[in-house]
């Protein structure tokens, strides 16, 4: 009888840990995806368990057999290097367009502006200027292009300052750590950051357009195609808007 109980237990507990939905997204979807997965919860849903990072970090994870159901990438780029490595079960779909943003600490006392001379006497009095690491976060790589593409990139690679995500990136500039920093906007337009900073929309015309893709991995239960599919619905889409995600 003991034998018996333990072994339903066993079961039971690994029916339980199958079932659970486990989802990977961006850093820069954090307060986004907080407010969609409370709607998603409102509409009769399951909890699921989120895990923010990296698309680049997740990508590798992924790749090494972490057990993560869907992932909501910051970029097209590492959804589709996972499809063609069949880890996915189809190349997803592009749920949101992305937009850059230069923030600066309110207490730095910089003019932020999107004429490049006064943008270059900001670089030249800050300390130090955040970004993500372009070979893992989406828009790290975008704020390397625009500066090139600006003509500040000389001016300003010495005082880069590398986070692991656009999260942690954005958090320099609010703890003062840096004294400005690019992030994606929507973390840029977010309450705590907003508190702390203030911000300009750069000129998207200057770097790639973030194209930020979703995909089921295989093997993923119900419950990922229930959220990736009202990722998708009008409620999602018009909370990304609110938090300054352009719709595909």
């Amino acid at each position: 009888m003991r034998q018996f109980i333990l072994s339903f237990l066993l079961i039971f507990s690994q029916s339980i840990f199958a079932q659970q939905t486990t989802v990977a997204v961006a850093a820069n979807m954090k307060d986004a995806f907080t407010e969609i997965n409370s709607a998603f919860k409102a509409a009769g849903n399951s909890d699921i368990r989120i895990v923010y990072g990296s698309s680049g970090n997740f990508t590798a994870q992924i790749i090494n057999g972490a057990p993560f159901h869907l992932f909501i990438s910051a970029d097209e780029q590492f959804p589709i290097e996972l499809s063609k490595k069949g880890k996915t079960i189809d190349e997803g779909v592009v749920y949101a367009i992305g937009k850059l943003a230069i923030i600066s600490k309110n207490s730095a006392g910089m003019t932020l502006s999107n004429d490049k001379t006064e943008l270059m006497k900001a670089i030249n009095k800050a300390n130090k200027i955040a970004i993500a690491k372009p070979e893992l976060a989406p828009y790290g790589k975008a704020a390397i292009e625009y500066l090139k593409a600006e003509g500040l990139w000389d001016i300003a690679k010495d005082k880069l300052i590398y986070g692991d995500n656009i999260g942690i990136a954005t958090m320099y500039v609010v703890t003062g750590a840096a004294d400005l920093g690019f992030t994606a906007l929507s973390l840029a337009k977010s309450t705590e950051v907003a508190k702390e900073t203030r911000f300009i929309l750069v000129n998207s015309k200057l770097y790639k357009p973030i194209k930020q893709r979703m995909v089921l991995i295989k093997g993923a239960p119900r419950e990922a195609t229930t959220l990736y599919q009202f990722m998708q619905s009008p409620t999602a889409k018009s909370i990304l808007q609110k938090y300054g995600y352009s719709s595909p």
